[in-house]
């Protein structure tokens, strides 16, 4: 099944769209009649550039405001029409789409709309041109693809057709099921977006907020299985109307693009029972089970290795070829690499691991969803030991930590201890790790970890920073083994003033009031939590006076759910990194964002640190 994708969906201009949509292996491209227009290409040269890229031109868009209008307007939208025809001629195109009327001088009137788009039909037939009819959610009469069906199969003309659009029919909440009764044939076109819940007017949120399947909240999938069901064998094509894409690199737009119907191929092959002739099936997801480790780069190791001992944390060994020290407490271990170019704003969190059932699976996954495994120097004895790269740059690893049927990368470190052993039961393993993505990567980073990860994605929400907004999203495993917040600061402001680029490391601890008193006996630095935040608190949850006055004396933090309690404080931040320790009780499944506006003002209002 061919892959289309339409060129508004990136940036750029349209020689560059077109270059970046052949270079991520598209096979044909809706030409968005705005960036043709804008073009200094000819027709002519738009079409022999798309055919060396191997581009089909699948469809011209859109020509708007045509059927169910007086007849006095007629003559003038046909002769629209004809300059159209002769523009697709051109270029080559064969399919034109025609958008639901949104004129107030549309008539509500299916006859009349069929007789016109019937007559419309013929004259493109007349150039070997296809009509493709869309219901826009927003249009004056017709809304639905139901109605617009209706409308069609009223005209009867074979070369008028519908053209769906996934984002139209969720849009409107209309349910898709009755598109089986579609014949396969009469679906000329499919177009494909996704979207995150937004209460907001359709075409606003149609405007801005669209996105690739898998990034949003959308079923996708389950659309493109009933439209499948119908016979339709015309291309999957995606048009996506996105702020945010029209402003990022046009070739990497493309290749999140093409993950995206990756992606979406194999979710369409589970929902019809199996393997789907034409789609593509890529290896299955080996989820993780865990965090094997998380790497902090930094200048010196010292200054964090003694805030990992103020949590009880040991230095257990030393890498054989390479500046790399292993801090373990439990099951949590954390590497500091002072070997790595450092980052302009201090030490950074630039690697994770995950525990993988089956590493090389894990990486042929990732390659087949376009990740390419990162190259590593190795010394002769080093574990083999494979990582691709996320969006924002952080290497992400395939362990399997200990176990007889794997080489184990923690024998790569000879032992050399440094500092005692913290009492059982403090902290156990790494909760989870927060990522703030470049603004312009939140959404793919998002796709990244669902698609090639198979972690299951969460609310995405919008919380208040002294500045702007924090926008964030979790993705996790069912079992909650793995857990990965994606943020991105300061929604609609990026020019770097009062930066929050900040990333952290989780660590859920058994006691989390021996751990904060272990870390304030070292004398270590706790961020610091207003008075007001404990005042308000006991007002929110009658916790008793001697629970209130022991979260106020250590810098705890609490919040509940309707499955258990979790309490939460953090350090100081020191680069761009800071450490947050956790203790879930009862089965709480947050991550205690009703605090994040705290933290962010108490972070805001204390100089970062800078180790080295």
């Amino acid at each position: 099944m061919r892959r289309s994708i339409a060129t508004v969906s990136l940036s750029g201009s349209l020689a560059d769209k077109l270059t970046a949509i052949g270079g991520a292996g598209f096979d044909g491209v809706e030409i968005f009649e705005n960036d043709l227009l804008a073009s200094d290409l000819s027709p002519e040269d738009v079409r022999d550039r798309a055919a060396d890229l191997g581009l089909a031109v699948e469809l011209y868009q859109p020509f708007r405001d045509f059927e169910a209008v007086p007849p006095d307007l007629l003559a003038g939208s046909l002769r629209r029409a004809e300059h159209k025809f002769a523009v697709m001629e051109r270029l080559g195109a064969k399919l034109m789409l025609v958008c639901s009327n949104v004129s107030p001088a549309a008539i509500d009137d299916d006859a009349l709309a069929a007789e016109q788009l019937r007559l419309l039909a013929e004259r493109a037939a007349e150039h070997g041109i296809r009509i493709a009819y869309e219901a826009l959610a927003w249009g004056r009469h017709v809304g639905d693809y139901a109605h617009a069906w209706r409308i069609v199969r009223m005209a009867g003309h074979p070369a008028l057709g519908l053209c769906l659009d996934s984002f139209h029919i969720a849009a409107r909440d209309v349910d898709p099921y009755a598109i089986r009764a579609i014949p396969g044939d009469k679906i000329f076109f499919l177009q494909l977006a996704d979207a995150p819940s937004l209460p907001m007017d359709v075409l606003y949120w149609s405007r801005h907020y669209r996105c690739f399947p898998g990034q949003g909240d959308m079923d996708v999938a389950g659309l493109v299985a009933d439209v499948l069901r119908t016979g339709y064998d015309g291309p999957l094509s995606l048009e996506v109307f996105n702020d945010i894409f029209r402003q990022a690199a046009s070739m990497r737009t493309a290749q999140d693009a093409m993950r995206s119907l990756i992606a979406l191929e194999e979710q369409v092959g589970l929902r019809m029972g199996g393997p789907v002739a034409g789609l593509t099936s890529p290896p299955r997801p080996v989820v993780p089970t865990g965090f094997a480790f998380a790497e902090i780069a930094a200048p010196s190791a010292a200054p964090l290795g003694n805030l990992l001992e103020a949590l009880g944390f040991v230095r257990t060994g030393v890498h054989a070829g390479k500046p790399v020290e292993l801090w373990e407490q439990g099951a949590a271990r954390v590497l500091v690499n002072s070997g790595s170019a450092e980052s302009p704003d201090g030490p950074a969190l630039g690697a994770i691991g995950l525990e993988s059932p089956d590493p090389a699976a894990s990486v042929k996954r990732a390659e087949a969803l376009l990740s390419p495994v990162l190259p590593r120097m190795r010394g002769p004895h080093d574990a083999p030991l494979d990582a691709v790269a996320a969006p924002d740059g952080t290497e992400v690893f395939f362990c399997r930590t200990a176990r007889p049927d794997h080489p184990s990368w923690t024998g790569d470190f000879a032992a050399d201890r440094r500092g005692p052993a913290a009492a059982p039961g403090e902290i156990t393993h790494i909760d989870h790790v927060a990522l703030t993505q470049p603004w312009h990567h939140f959404d793919e980073a998002s796709l990244f970890y669902r698609s090639v990860l198979g972690l299951r994605p969460h609310e995405s929400l919008e919380l208040p920073d002294p500045y702007g907004l924090l926008r964030s999203r979790a993705v996790s495993t069912e079992d909650g083994g793995v857990r990965v917040a994606l943020n991105v600061a300061h929604v609609g402001a990026h020019d770097g003033s009062h930066d929050t680029a900040w990333q952290h490391i989780a660590l859920a601890s058994g006691d989390i009031v021996a751990t904060a008193r272990r870390f304030r006996a070292a004398g270590a630095p706790a961020l610091a939590i207003p008075a007001n935040y404990y005042d308000d608190l006991e007002a929110r949850h009658d916790l008793g006076a001697d629970r209130h006055r022991l979260l106020r004396e250590l810098g705890l933090l609490y919040d509940r759910d309707e499955h258990g309690e979790f309490l939460h404080f953090y350090t100081e931040t020191t680069g761009r990194v800071f450490f947050e320790i956790v203790q879930r009780i009862g089965g709480y499944r947050g991550y205690g964002a009703v605090n994040a506006p705290v933290r962010l003002a108490a972070q805001h209002a204390r100089p970062r640190l800078r180790a080295g």
